[in-house]
Protein backbone atom coordinates (compact mmCIF):
# COMPACT_ATOMS: atom_id res chain seq x y z
CA UNK A 1 0.00 0.00 0.00
CA UNK A 2 1.23 3.47 -0.86
CA UNK A 3 1.40 5.30 2.48
CA UNK A 4 2.78 8.57 1.11
CA UNK A 5 0.89 11.56 2.43
CA UNK A 6 -1.24 13.18 -0.20
CA UNK A 7 -1.13 16.97 -0.30
CA UNK A 8 -4.25 18.78 0.83
CA UNK A 9 -6.11 20.89 -1.75
CA UNK A 10 -4.36 24.14 -0.77
CA UNK A 11 -0.93 22.49 -1.00
CA UNK A 12 -1.82 20.93 -4.35
CA UNK A 13 -2.92 24.30 -5.75
CA UNK A 14 0.37 25.89 -4.66
CA UNK A 15 2.30 23.01 -6.21
CA UNK A 16 0.49 23.39 -9.51
CA UNK A 17 0.89 27.17 -9.52
CA UNK A 18 4.61 26.82 -8.87
CA UNK A 19 4.87 24.45 -11.82
CA UNK A 20 2.94 26.93 -13.96
CA UNK A 21 5.32 29.73 -12.93
CA UNK A 22 8.20 27.66 -14.27
CA UNK A 23 6.37 27.06 -17.55
CA UNK A 24 5.56 30.74 -17.98
CA UNK A 25 9.21 31.57 -17.42
CA UNK A 26 10.50 28.93 -19.84
CA UNK A 27 7.91 28.97 -22.61
CA UNK A 28 5.87 32.15 -22.16
CA UNK A 29 2.11 32.38 -21.82
CA UNK A 30 1.55 30.60 -25.15
CA UNK A 31 3.34 27.55 -23.78
CA UNK A 32 1.09 27.20 -20.74
CA UNK A 33 -1.54 24.46 -20.72
CA UNK A 34 -3.20 22.27 -18.11
CA UNK A 35 -1.52 19.16 -19.43
CA UNK A 36 1.94 20.77 -19.43
CA UNK A 37 1.44 21.83 -15.81
CA UNK A 38 0.48 18.24 -14.96
CA UNK A 39 3.65 16.93 -16.57
CA UNK A 40 5.88 19.56 -14.98
CA UNK A 41 4.40 18.99 -11.53
CA UNK A 42 4.60 15.21 -11.94
CA UNK A 43 0.91 14.64 -11.21
CA UNK A 44 -1.67 12.53 -13.07
CA UNK A 45 -3.09 14.00 -16.25
CA UNK A 46 -6.22 15.99 -15.51
CA UNK A 47 -5.12 17.16 -12.07
CA UNK A 48 -4.62 20.79 -13.07
CA UNK A 49 -7.94 20.96 -14.93
CA UNK A 50 -9.66 19.53 -11.84
CA UNK A 51 -8.38 22.38 -9.66
CA UNK A 52 -8.49 25.11 -12.31
CA UNK A 53 -11.29 24.53 -14.79
CA UNK A 54 -10.20 27.11 -17.33
CA UNK A 55 -6.93 28.59 -18.50
CA UNK A 56 -8.03 31.97 -17.19
CA UNK A 57 -8.63 30.48 -13.75
CA UNK A 58 -5.14 28.99 -13.83
CA UNK A 59 -3.55 32.31 -14.81
CA UNK A 60 -5.40 34.14 -12.03
CA UNK A 61 -4.32 31.57 -9.46
CA UNK A 62 -0.72 31.92 -10.63
CA UNK A 63 -0.97 35.70 -10.24
CA UNK A 64 -2.22 35.27 -6.68
CA UNK A 65 0.59 32.82 -5.93
CA UNK A 66 3.22 35.22 -7.28
CA UNK A 67 1.76 38.03 -5.18
CA UNK A 68 1.90 35.80 -2.11
CA UNK A 69 5.57 34.96 -2.70
CA UNK A 70 6.60 38.54 -3.56
CA UNK A 71 4.87 40.09 -0.56
CA UNK A 72 6.40 37.47 1.73
CA UNK A 73 9.87 38.44 0.49
CA UNK A 74 9.21 42.13 0.99
CA UNK A 75 7.57 41.57 4.37
CA UNK A 76 10.74 39.82 5.52
CA UNK A 77 12.61 43.04 4.74
CA UNK A 78 10.09 45.15 6.64
CA UNK A 79 10.13 42.83 9.65
CA UNK A 80 13.93 42.75 9.85
CA UNK A 81 14.55 46.47 9.27
CA UNK A 82 16.25 48.15 12.22
CA UNK A 83 15.39 51.69 11.13
CA UNK A 84 19.02 52.82 10.85
CA UNK A 85 18.63 56.54 10.48
CA UNK A 86 22.36 57.13 10.00
CA UNK A 87 22.63 54.68 7.12
CA UNK A 88 19.95 55.10 4.45
CA UNK A 89 21.24 52.26 2.28
CA UNK A 90 18.36 49.75 1.96
CA UNK A 91 20.65 46.74 1.79
CA UNK A 92 18.06 44.10 2.69
CA UNK A 93 15.65 45.51 0.15
CA UNK A 94 18.48 45.45 -2.39
CA UNK A 95 19.20 41.81 -1.56
CA UNK A 96 15.61 40.88 -2.42
CA UNK A 97 15.83 42.76 -5.73
CA UNK A 98 19.22 41.38 -6.74
CA UNK A 99 18.24 37.80 -5.96
CA UNK A 100 15.49 38.21 -8.59
CA UNK A 101 18.22 37.92 -11.23
CA UNK A 102 19.01 34.30 -10.30
CA UNK A 103 17.02 31.11 -9.95
CA UNK A 104 14.63 30.19 -8.55
CA UNK A 105 13.60 33.84 -8.25
CA UNK A 106 14.29 34.61 -11.91
CA UNK A 107 11.45 32.26 -12.85
CA UNK A 108 9.11 34.48 -10.87
CA UNK A 109 10.51 37.63 -12.47
CA UNK A 110 9.92 36.27 -15.98
CA UNK A 111 6.50 34.84 -15.16
CA UNK A 112 5.38 38.15 -13.65
CA UNK A 113 6.00 39.99 -16.92
CA UNK A 114 4.27 37.29 -18.92
CA UNK A 115 1.20 37.73 -16.72
CA UNK A 116 1.38 41.50 -17.11
CA UNK A 117 1.05 41.11 -20.87
CA UNK A 118 -1.89 38.73 -20.46
CA UNK A 119 -3.61 41.13 -18.06
CA UNK A 120 -4.15 43.66 -20.85
CA UNK A 121 -6.78 41.26 -22.22
CA UNK A 122 -8.13 39.89 -18.94
CA UNK A 123 -9.72 42.44 -16.57
CA UNK A 124 -9.98 39.94 -13.71
CA UNK A 125 -6.30 39.09 -14.00
CA UNK A 126 -5.46 42.80 -14.21
CA UNK A 127 -7.40 43.40 -10.98
CA UNK A 128 -5.41 40.71 -9.16
CA UNK A 129 -2.12 42.15 -10.37
CA UNK A 130 -3.21 45.67 -9.41
CA UNK A 131 -4.15 44.53 -5.93
CA UNK A 132 -0.74 42.91 -5.57
CA UNK A 133 0.95 46.07 -6.85
CA UNK A 134 -0.96 48.20 -4.34
CA UNK A 135 0.09 45.94 -1.47
CA UNK A 136 3.70 45.88 -2.66
CA UNK A 137 3.76 49.68 -3.01
CA UNK A 138 2.34 50.24 0.47
CA UNK A 139 4.93 47.95 2.04
CA UNK A 140 7.71 49.55 -0.02
CA UNK A 141 6.77 52.98 1.35
CA UNK A 142 6.87 51.67 4.90
CA UNK A 143 10.36 50.26 4.33
CA UNK A 144 11.58 53.55 2.88
CA UNK A 145 10.34 55.41 5.94
CA UNK A 146 12.22 52.99 8.17
CA UNK A 147 15.44 53.17 6.19
CA UNK A 148 15.69 56.85 5.29
CA UNK A 149 17.33 59.25 7.77
CA UNK A 150 14.50 60.91 9.70
CA UNK A 151 12.09 59.01 7.49
CA UNK A 152 9.25 59.33 9.96
CA UNK A 153 9.51 63.12 9.67
CA UNK A 154 9.17 63.20 5.89
CA UNK A 155 5.97 64.57 4.43
CA UNK A 156 3.71 61.87 2.94
CA UNK A 157 3.97 63.47 -0.51
CA UNK A 158 7.78 63.25 -0.36
CA UNK A 159 7.59 59.60 0.68
CA UNK A 160 5.27 59.00 -2.29
CA UNK A 161 7.79 60.61 -4.64
CA UNK A 162 10.59 58.47 -3.20
CA UNK A 163 8.47 55.34 -3.48
CA UNK A 164 7.21 56.03 -7.01
CA UNK A 165 10.65 56.84 -8.41
CA UNK A 166 12.55 54.01 -6.72
CA UNK A 167 9.85 51.47 -7.62
CA UNK A 168 9.92 52.64 -11.23
CA UNK A 169 13.67 52.13 -11.31
CA UNK A 170 13.40 48.71 -9.63
CA UNK A 171 10.70 47.59 -12.10
CA UNK A 172 12.90 48.59 -15.02
CA UNK A 173 15.82 46.74 -13.46
CA UNK A 174 13.71 43.59 -13.04
CA UNK A 175 12.65 43.82 -16.68
CA UNK A 176 16.29 43.83 -17.71
CA UNK A 177 16.94 40.87 -15.42
CA UNK A 178 14.12 39.01 -17.16
CA UNK A 179 15.91 39.59 -20.48
CA UNK A 180 19.23 38.35 -19.08
CA UNK A 181 20.77 41.80 -18.75
CA UNK A 182 22.08 42.13 -15.19
CA UNK A 183 23.47 45.65 -15.21
CA UNK A 184 23.49 45.79 -11.39
CA UNK A 185 25.20 42.81 -9.81
CA UNK A 186 25.32 43.33 -6.05
CA UNK A 187 23.09 44.72 -3.30
CA UNK A 188 25.83 47.23 -2.55
CA UNK A 189 25.63 48.61 -6.09
CA UNK A 190 21.88 48.91 -5.82
CA UNK A 191 22.23 50.54 -2.39
CA UNK A 192 24.37 53.26 -3.94
CA UNK A 193 21.95 53.84 -6.82
CA UNK A 194 18.85 54.02 -4.62
CA UNK A 195 20.63 56.26 -2.14
CA UNK A 196 21.66 58.61 -4.99
CA UNK A 197 18.09 58.68 -6.29
CA UNK A 198 16.76 59.46 -2.83
CA UNK A 199 19.36 62.16 -2.23
CA UNK A 200 18.48 63.81 -5.54
CA UNK A 201 14.78 63.83 -4.71
CA UNK A 202 15.35 65.23 -1.23
CA UNK A 203 17.46 68.07 -2.65
CA UNK A 204 14.94 68.93 -5.34
CA UNK A 205 12.80 71.99 -4.49
CA UNK A 206 9.85 70.27 -6.18
CA UNK A 207 10.02 67.21 -3.91
CA UNK A 208 6.55 66.06 -3.02
CA UNK A 209 5.26 67.20 -6.41
CA UNK A 210 7.45 65.15 -8.74
CA UNK A 211 5.05 62.22 -9.27
CA UNK A 212 1.38 61.43 -8.90
CA UNK A 213 -1.16 64.22 -9.11
CA UNK A 214 1.45 66.72 -8.00
CA UNK A 215 3.52 66.01 -11.09
CA UNK A 216 0.76 66.75 -13.60
CA UNK A 217 0.89 70.03 -15.49
CA UNK A 218 -1.60 72.55 -14.22
CA UNK A 219 -1.99 71.05 -10.74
Amino acid sequence: MDRRRKPNPAERRRELCDAAIGLLADDGAKGLSHLKVDRRAGVPDGTTSFYFRTRSALLRAVAERLAELDLADLQSVADSSDGRGDNPSPSRLSQVVIQSASEPYLYRTKARYELTMQASRDPALAAILQQATDGFTKLHREILVQLMPHGADLEPAVVEDLSNVTLTFINGLLMRFAHGDQIVNTPEQLDDILSAIAAGILRNPARGRLTGDGGRPGT
